[in-house]
């Protein structure tokens, strides 16, 4: 509704006028509360105008009423009781609660009647005589000036009394004089209520609308105080706090009022100048009276640390005087805790919470930076997980994540504050060492990083065994850039991997001529699976009672077009480590299946698996297609599992072999003893046979030796769960006769044939032969171990670069020095800090046999990185 102002060129209408006179509903700007906001003043006032009335009564020397006089009693009661009511009235909740213009109206009539009827009273009191008029209207005109003071603004509730004062006059046929001079108060009075109505009106609208609009901006600041979102605050001219929210009191957990009067400055900590030296920032604004916006300071009544983020602006009056400040703040604590865990997510690994690969470059780098001329002086660890893929295949990535997890924590353990440990990705880690170390504290690092890392862990339940190898680089011995670094660290790791694993390798410079033949050998073989260039023997397995050939083992060969035959030893792990592992092993099970079935009925095939196709749930389906191709009966196949698969013994581990012993083949648990052995497996996998692995045969016979105990051990628990026994490796007449005594059920072993095609298999058997006969030495000889490393061979001043193929206590075969005299002796430097005197026993082309001058202890030739090609 717009305002209505009150002008002699803007004519107010009558609706409006009425509004304004607060004689009707006021629409929806704002209700006559101006007017009916007096009410309750002038009823506490209004005893001084019945008081004024009684005064002017007596000063007039008139009787307040006369005996027998009914109508003066009776007008008498009556004023008395309009004034008690104008009185009382206006201040009972009721009449307050009545809409104003209806309370106006009230006030209207009792006004009137409160003016004629004391009119009439003193009417009734004064007899007819000259002057009693002009005696008449000097009271009533000093009560009604006194009831116009009362009104004061609101000059309709004067013009009411006055108007009750005039009816009463005209009634009583008062005087000409006296009935003008209240007309013509009536007329002012009228006037200047008319003139003021509308500016009364819109001065009440404006005011109702800055109260609106103080109350909207009061709820809004408290809405934006209770939503946490920001607080308020305001200082004097001392910088003493005047106000601050609630909601930041309840944050600090203070009450306000113990705020009040404190410095600002108080509540904050003290700069700091790594921080952003907030506070400082802060009090010189304060101190220079100058505005200032989004400062970063932090809390110092806070239990916890909270950070603030506070604006502000200096307040003068209007004669520039300076009064305090008066500002605003938002809590950054979230958001700084947000920035925090960006920062440590971009630098720490968020499974393992070591430094991830971003930091250890960083680090690295900084490490070998040039100082003065000269790079700086570090060492750097990689290190691979050895098993943890399988742990990740069986058990499931959480629990891989589990296992990584207490592996960092070890590392950290053992590494402490000696160097920087970080996760490279996956179950890769590094280890990065300042300054310069020897290498005999190097090694012994390294030696206990790996034994702590061997030991068992236990995950979710299950007891696992993982291993590790490390490969370390020197700056600036290998290297000066970080990337040189690294590279050669990861050359070195591979040839600790190649030479068996859980071991410590330093990096050697023609380690680059391993990896690229490595690299090299891993084509091939991705080419040979391809080709079918692959091919399998078969070593025969015999029963020991009756020498008669039951089955026969399956085992992979390679013959390289350029490098010949390659040991399994050398690519089998390539086809582990580049997951070649599940195509070859499902070659080699159909491959063998389909020649076993060309054999006689009764003879069986043993095919090795490994845990990788183990874990696969599609593996019985694969054995069962295998079978039904070849025609093979499910009861020929036998399927040689390693102690390997039970590193993560549980449901699945035990589901699986429930599937494939109800396919109806044979399970054997392969190389018993050199793994991580439980008498646990036995008891719950359903294995038809235990083979005890050539460790524990070879040598048996020889004088001293425990390992017969252990076989006979073995043996005894295999009968007694009601299982065969196999024993591998026997090469010489004495260990079979051993062997024998001992009670195993199977031989297998060059004593009774080495591994050979399936064409010779299939002439050893024409004709339904199954017969087999023992071949080979009478007695066993010191152990040996094939082997491919170079060695340097002194002979009179000179140095030759000779090849150990095999080597055992006494002596090792040699080649690569030609048509060597028998006889001759030499210097043979087997290994760092090892040389043993030789003497050449005999000699054909390139190769000859040595004996040592007096025996060797094999433990001490750790193994080295090699060349594959070598």
């Amino acid at each position: 509704m717009s305002l209505m102002r009150a002008s002699s060129s803007e004519p107010v209408s009558p609706v409006t006028l009425l509004m304004a006179l607060g004689l009707t509903r006021s629409g929806t700007e704002v209700s006559a509360s101006w007017i009916s906001g007096a009410f309750v003043h002038m009823a506490r006032l209004w005893p001084l105008i019945l008081l004024a009335k009684i005064c002017m009564v007596m000063m007039l020397r008139l009787p307040f009423f006369r005996l027998g006089d009914g109508v003066q009693a009776g007008l008498l009661a009556l004023m008395l009781l309009v004034d008690g009511l104008v009185m009382i009235l206006p201040r009972q909740e009721r009449f307050r609660s009545l809409m104003p213009h209806v309370q106006n109206w009230a006030m209207l009539a009792m006004l009137f009647l409160s003016g004629l009827v004391y009119s009439l009273w003193l009417d009734g009191k004064l007899p007819a005589a000259p002057g009693a008029v002009l005696k008449l209207a000097v009271p009533e005109l000093v009560v009604a000036l006194l009831v116009a003071g009362i009104v004061g603004d609101r000059r309709l509730l004067g013009m009411s009394y006055f108007l009750g004062l005039l009816l009463a006059a005209m009634a009583a046929k008062a005087g000409l004089t006296q009935i003008a001079l209240l007309a013509s108060c009536m007329l002012v009075m009228a006037v200047a209520t008319v003139r003021q109505a509308s500016a009364d009106r819109e001065r009440a609208i404006a005011l109702h609308r800055q109260d609106l609009r103080a109350q909207r901006s009061d709820r809004l600041l408290q809405e934006h105080e209770r939503s946490g979102r920001g607080w308020f605050w305001e200082t004097d001219r001392q910088g003493c706090l005047t106000y601050i929210s609630d909601a930041l009191c309840e944050t600090l957990g203070v009450p306000c009022g113990s705020l009040i009067g404190r410095a600002f400055t108080d509540i904050l900590r003290q700069g700091d100048r790594q921080a952003g030296d907030g506070e400082r920032t802060l009090g010189f604004h304060l101190s220079a009276r100058t505005s200032f916006a989004e400062i970063p300071v932090c809390a110092a009544l806070s239990k916890e640390e909270r950070w603030w983020s506070i604006s502000g602006q200096p307040v003068f009056n209007e004669y520039g005087q300076f009064h305090g400040f008066r500002g605003s703040g938002t809590d950054l604590t979230e958001m700084r805790r947000s920035q925090a865990e960006v920062t440590r997510l971009a630098q720490y690994d968020s499974l393992t919470g070591l430094a991830n690969r971003i930091q250890m470059l960083r680090s690295l780098e900084q490490a070998v930076a040039v100082r003065h001329g000269r790079p700086g002086e570090c060492t750097l660890m990689m290190l691979d997980l050895d098993r943890f893929k399988s742990v990740n295949d069986s058990l499931g990535h959480p629990a891989g994540d589990a296992l990584l997890r207490q592996v960092s924590q070890r590392l950290q353990r053992v590494v402490g504050d000696k160097g920087l440990v970080g996760r490279q990705g996956g179950d890769e880690f590094k280890v990065l060492l300042p300054r310069n170390h020897d290498k005999a504290s190097l090694e012994l690092l390294a030696r206990t990083i790996i034994a702590t890392i061997s030991e068992p862990y236990m995950v979710e339940g299950t007891a696992v065994v993982i291993g590790v190898s490390i490969g370390m680089s020197v700056c600036p011995r290998d290297g000066v850039t970080a990337d040189a670094l690294i590279r050669n660290a990861d050359l070195a790791l591979y040839a600790a991997k190649g030479d068996g694993r859980g071991v410590h390798r330093f990096y050697a410079p023609e380690m680059h001529a391993d990896a690229e033949d490595r690299r090299q050998l891993e084509e091939d073989l991705r080419r040979a699976l391809a080709g079918d260039r692959l091919h399998l023997v078969y070593q025969p397995v015999v029963s020991s009672g009756t020498e008669q050939v039951t089955g026969y083992e399956a085992l992979l060969r390679w013959d390289h077009p350029t490098r010949g035959a390659i040991s399994p030893t050398m690519f089998i792990p390539i086809a582990e480590d580049t997951g070649l592992i599940a195509p070859l092993g499902e070659w080699v099970l159909r491959t063998a299946c389909l020649d076993a079935a060309q054999w006689p009925e009764g003879i069986r095939v043993a095919v090795n698996v490994s845990p990788t196709q183990f874990a696969n749930p599609g593996f019985p389906s694969t054995v069962m297609n295998a079978l039904a191709t070849a025609q093979l009966a499910p009861e020929r196949l036998e399927l040689e599992i390693t102690e390997s698969v039970f590193l993560n013994d549980d449901a699945d581990t035990d589901a699986m072999f429930a599937r494939l012993k109800a396919l109806g083949v044979r399970l054997a648990l392969d190389d018993f003893g050199t793994g991580y052995s439980s008498l646990g497996y036995l008891k719950k996998a359903p294995f038809d046979k235990i083979k005890i692995d050539q460790s524990f045969v070879r040598g048996a016979a020889m004088k001293g030796s425990r390992n017969s105990a252990i076989i006979k051990a073995i043996v005894s628990l295999a009968e007694a769960l009601g299982m065969d026994t196999t024993a591998e490796g026997a090469e010489t007449q004495d260990e079979l006769a051993l062997i024998r005594q001992l009670g195993c059920s199977h031989i297998q072993g060059y004593v009774y044939g080495r591994p050979m095609p399936n064409e010779d298999v299939l002439v050893a058997h024409r004709g339904g032969a199954t017969a087999a006969a023992p071949k080979g030495f009478l007695s066993s000889r010191p152990e040996r171990r094939t082997m491919l490393r170079t060695v340097a061979v002194h002979h009179d001043g000179h140095v030759y670069t000779g090849r150990v193929r095999n080597i055992s206590e006494t002596g090792a075969l040699i080649e690569g020095l030609w048509n060597v005299p028998p006889g001759t002796s030499f210097s043979i430097e087997l290994a760092e800090r090892l040389v043993v005197q030789a003497t050449a026993r005999w000699s054909k082309d390139d190769r000859m046999g040595v004996a040592f001058d007096r025996p060797i202890d094999q433990a001490t030739l750790r193994p080295q990185a090699r060349s594959v090609a070598s």
